[in-house]
């Protein structure tokens, strides 16, 4: 199999293209806080890469609902994985759940 290069580098840019888009939208339907980590807040983007976040926001959905509503809403261009954590949620869970402790230690926070 051959070897190609820079599609990770292709990758990133497309990461960071819809992160930025995500930014302007995500306000206006309620983001209160939002991080990115994963491959591409840790400098590891590989051509099969998504844009990893977890939401702050005032919701009454069901967990498993969550990201349905920002998949829906801003419907993503590339891969991506939305865990939306209300801030009480945040508050009582950032010590204990695998994906709030890998945020907190080496996420990025970008918006809020």
């Amino acid at each position: 199999m051959p070897i190609m290069f820079g599609f990770a580098r292709q990758r990133r840019q497309m990461l960071e293209a819809e992160l930025e888009r995500f930014i302007e939208e995500m306000p206006q339907l309620g983001l209160i806080k939002m991080w990115i980590y994963g491959d591409l807040s840790s400098g590891n983007v590989t051509p099969d890469s998504e844009l990893e976040l977890v939401l702050l926001q005032v919701t009454d959905e069901p967990w498993h609902r969550r990201g349905d509503f920002w998949m829906s809403h801003l419907r993503p261009r590339v891969g991506s994985q939305f865990y939306v954590f209300t801030p009480e949620e945040f508050d009582s869970l950032s010590h204990i759940d695998p994906v709030l402790v890998e945020t907190i230690k080496n996420g990025e926070s970008v918006y809020g």
